[in-house]
């Protein structure tokens, strides 16, 4: 169910039979056709359970389900919009940055530290993102949303790219993340560059930046 990006701030989805997908509750700008939206539960894929776990680990956003037959709008808080397309990786994400997505991707939530160890709940405090991030595997289509524009990164082997924690929205593929540091004398009696901290992604795959360093 791929978006077309009507400008930078609005998407439409096809919406057809027999297809679920899932948004942010008061997203929908605007319908045409018999489209139905309903509060969802479980939040997307992975049953209760997993709707518990996102709640444990504050990841959880109010979702709703839309189906039916037609077009929807979406957009929200006019923020830029991004339009991720996925084809069997996955993707790591704040909870709070998601538009919309398909229903077939699978739901679900990361422990910081799994990537990363200490250093990755480190990050998850620095960066304000909390110690754990939500993430959607399969085929299909995400919409996120971000401060400014987007740029996309790609990430090769052997090449590690080094991102303001502030300013990253999410990464998809086979990627390691650490937070790397350059606290100096300087940093220490407030004299530093204001770039002590960087999130250092390496792998395969590719990070999203803003045009930002303010959060949602």
């Amino acid at each position: 169910m791929p978006f077309r990006e009507i400008n930078s701030k609005m998407v439409e989805a096809q919406v057809v039979p027999g297809q679920k997908m899932y948004s942010q509750r008061g997203a929908m700008l605007a319908y045409r056709g018999e489209v139905s939206f309903t509060p969802s539960l479980t939040g997307g894929q992975g049953g209760v359970m997993g709707m518990i776990g996102r709640r444990v680990a504050n990841e959880q956003t109010p979702l709703m389900e839309v189906e039916g037959s037609g077009t929807v709008m979406f957009g929200h808080g006019g923020h830029h919009i991004q339009v991720i397309s996925l084809t069997g990786e996955t993707l790591y994400v704040e909870a709070d940055r998601l538009l919309a997505f398909d229903g077939t991707l699978q739901q679900g939530t990361m422990f910081m530290g799994a990537q990363g160890g200490v250093m990755g709940m480190v990050r998850g405090q620095v960066t304000g993102q909390g110690l754990f991030t939500t993430t959607l595997k399969g085929h299909g289509s995400v919409a996120v949303m971000a401060h400014g524009g987007v740029i996309e990164l790609p990430i090769h082997p052997n090449r590690p790219i080094h991102v303001d924690p502030q300013a990253y929205v999410a990464h998809h593929g086979e990627v390691r993340n650490k937070l790397s540091t350059a606290l100096g004398w300087r940093d220490m009696v407030g004299r530093g560059s204001g770039e002590a901290f960087q999130l250092e992604l390496s792998g395969q795959g590719a990070v999203y930046v803003q045009a930002s360093e303010e959060k949602l």
